[in-house]
């Protein structure tokens, strides 16, 4: 669900969660340098668990090091992006061929849930909030496949993307568009009609890919 964080045991697990998030939510952007003394300095831990928790997210894939330079915030090309929502496709769209088989009463009242909120955030015109959600569906929609491993890839491939879900929804008609592609995805799950809840998932996906790259080749034109 949106906003539930996995159970942190240890500093390096937390160091790594906030940085982490900070850099989904776009605190660090891509290409900032992640110094190890900065960060020591502005979460009050020393470098040991800073430098822990950057090795794991070169990793993940959100940060690059560069020998005798440091760590970066990684930047993406069209075609990382293209490689990251063509595996988003494919294992959501396993996900949804098998919810089928695990739509219990639980997950279909969480389902609606996330309708009534992503309309009502909608309505209201609060796109982060929306986005917040929308992320919180998605994941929903991948606990549906009931693996394991999918569930696990699929959430270091997300957060490669979180940092520019903003710009798939950039315009009032795609924001519009979104909402109603939502609700008829989570309406087909419900009714057990996956294909054609598949067939509006990877339409959705793929507008979201469109506006994502037009971002990027825009930043890139800029002086």
């Amino acid at each position: 669900m949106a906003g539930t964080r996995r159970p942190v045991t240890t500093i390096k697990e937390q160091v790594y969660q906030i940085i982490k998030e900070d850099i989904c939510n776009g605190v660090y952007p891509p290409g900032y340098w992640l110094q190890e003394t900065d960060l020591s300095a502005a979460l009050s831990v020393s470098r040991s668990p800073i430098r822990e928790a950057l090795r794991q997210l070169v990793a993940d894939g959100l940060v690059v090091e560069y020998p005798n330079r440091g760590v970066f915030v990684k930047e993406y090309t069209q075609k990382d992006i293209e490689d990251i929502f063509d595996l988003r496709i494919i294992l959501e769209s396993y996900a949804i061929r098998r919810s089928g088989q695990n739509l219990t009463s639980a997950y279909a009242e969480k389902l609606n849930a996330f309708m009534d909120t992503l309309i009502y955030y909608h309505k209201a015109a609060e796109l982060q909030n929306y986005i917040n959600a929308d992320t919180g569906l998605h994941q929903l929609i991948i606990e549906l496949s009931g693996n394991n491993l999918v569930i696990s890839t699929y959430e270091r491939v997300y957060s490669m993307v979180q940092q520019f879900r903003i710009y798939s929804l950039t315009s009032k008609e795609r924001f519009d568009e979104s909402v109603t592609e939502h609700t008829k995805i989570i309406q087909n799950i419900l009714s057990g009609n996956a294909r054609e809840a598949d067939r509006i998932n990877r339409t959705h996906l793929e507008l979201a890919r469109e506006k994502i790259i037009v971002y990027l080749n825009k930043k890139d034109a800029l002086p």
